[in-house]
């Protein structure tokens, strides 16, 4: 079976793709169903200030995995080419080269598994440690007939597409159990919620289980002037029917997780397991009158429900139970975390900007300084937040902003033209260029790249040789369709 040491445990790592942190029970919406979420975060940590580390996909899964900044990775935008071999596309292994997390685990004897969405280059060949490797091709797509790759070779998957995901973990797990004491890593990587949210694209009866929902936890809020017309949205029944898809995504996900939960109970290593819960990017369907994540706006955004991420944390017996954990945590903290709970060193570890919170999932002290602070980038866009202000720094074009978090959580009045706010404004941006320029790989960094939210082609740096890496081929319409540079 699987290991039952309890200084070996295995580990799942779930993770969902453009879920708000807004968006599950037991962070406080009465409306959208996520019983087993609930149960998880019943059974372990709920933290509240987790942040992505890049307010769109492909930059936070990388840095997830490899602890590193985007700036240092080099990946800035959503994959959009580089993902498999085509007669139109060339695969590209955007992380080669650097380390991951998983490369870790496998050289200490974990068998790592992996299902569900990649995202970071080259989806058809295993990467990182991984022995078992069932992935999306793309980043995203339709929910029936999504384009899956098992054993090298692309085909069609019928089923919705987060059952034949979890269908495969399950396998993964049942493999494990049966090959003897080792322990094991399992990444199960949904595509939902992200879009589509159309009725053809999910199940039967659940869709209709959210026709009386009112809707009341996403605001109704006219659109925000800088949405983005590449993201859905809508007002009206057309909201109404965004939402529902939404929800009905968030739901259909959560029965799964339920489902994995109770294979690892089954197999007898629920309490020697630890089982992290989180999205890679947070996610506005409504919110600021905004449909979409960072680039559901041009100039790209980077509000808190964009930047703040779902995270739950369980390992019963051993992580506090039904704890809301209040530090500010990132997703650049995550690999020092796991290694340092799992007792390996990290290699990287002094030119990583991550720090560990493992005395969080072992009830010990922990207690962060005063002045924590949490950056955020994508491309030409960075942040620096503490807990009571925001100041959001936009290097080729501007505008920038300036929030009082404390008096103004909601980001409605941007305070950075206040003249008695200025020494705010010159120490965050002091603050924000130096932990840059200590972190940031010159070759590689976000500032110097023509990142707008559209895609990233090539390698970015040195390593494009010149070629256009960020996609520039479409326009952003503003609210009334007119054409926006």
């Amino acid at each position: 079976m699987a290991s039952t040491d309890p200084a070996r445990p295995n580990v799942v790592v779930v993770l969902t793709d453009d879920q708000g942190c807004w968006a599950m029970g037991c962070a406080g919406n009465p409306e959208i169903r996520t019983p087993s979420l609930d149960r998880l975060a019943a059974t372990g940590m709920r933290c509240d200030h987790f942040f992505c580390s890049s307010p769109v996909c492909s930059p936070a899964r990388c840095s997830l995995l490899t602890g590193r900044i985007p700036s240092q990775h080099g990946v800035h935008d959503w994959i959009r080419e580089g993902n498999v071999d085509s007669e139109k596309d060339t695969a590209i292994e955007y992380l080669r080269g650097q380390l991951g997390y998983t490369d870790v685990l496998a050289a200490n004897g974990y068998r790592c598994g992996m299902s569900g969405k990649w995202h970071m280059g080259d989806s058809a060949r295993p990467q990182k440690g991984f022995t078992h490797w069932y992935t999306h091709a793309f980043g995203g797509g339709p929910y029936y007939n999504a384009p899956m790759i098992r054993d090298g070779k692309l085909h069609t998957e019928p089923r919705y597409v987060t059952d034949a995901i979890t269908d495969d973990a399950l396998s993964y797990l049942d493999a494990c159990a049966a090959d003897g004491a080792q322990p094991f890593y399992l990444s199960v990587h949904y595509t939902a919620p992200h879009s589509p949210w159309d009725k053809a694209n999910h199940p039967d009866g659940l869709y209709e289980s959210y026709d009386d929902c009112p809707f009341e936890s996403c605001p109704d809020l006219p659109v925000h002037p800088w949405q983005a017309n590449s993201a859905p949205r809508g007002t009206g029944e057309k909201r109404r029917a965004i939402l529902k898809g939404y929800f009905t995504a968030v739901t259909a996900m959560d029965a799964c997780v339920g489902r994995i939960l109770d294979k690892l109970e089954s197999m007898g290593v629920r309490d020697n397991t630890l089982v992290l819960f989180l999205s890679d990017n947070g996610m506005n369907m409504g919110h600021h009158g905004v449909f979409g994540k960072g680039n559901g706006t041009f100039p790209l955004n980077m509000y808190d429900t964009s930047v703040k991420i779902p995270a739950l944390l369980s390992r019963p017996g051993h992580v506090p139970e039904g704890v809301v954990c209040d530090a500010m945590l990132s997703q650049y903290d995550w690999m020092p975390t796991l290694l340092d709970y799992l007792g390996m060193d990290s290699p990287e570890a002094e030119r990583l900007p991550g720090a560990s919170f493992a005395p969080l999932l072992r009830g010990e002290p922990f207690e962060q300084p005063e002045s924590i602070v949490v950056f955020d980038e994508y491309g030409p866009v960075r942040m620096i937040r503490t807990r009571e202000w925001k100041y959001v720094h936009r290097y080729a074009y501007g505008p920038h902003e300036l929030y009082h978090l404390v008096n103004d959580p909601d980001e409605t009045e941007n305070l950075v033209d206040d003249p008695a706010r200025r020494p705010i404004v010159e120490e965050m941006k002091a603050r924000l260029d130096g932990w840059f320029v200590r972190y940031a790989d010159p070759r590689l960094d976000g500032t110097k790249e023509a990142v707008t939210g559209k895609g990233q082609l090539l390698l970015a740096g040195p390593a494009g040789n010149g070629r256009k890496a960020f996609g520039d081929d479409w326009c952003y319409l503003d609210a009334d369709g007119n054409r926006r540079t």
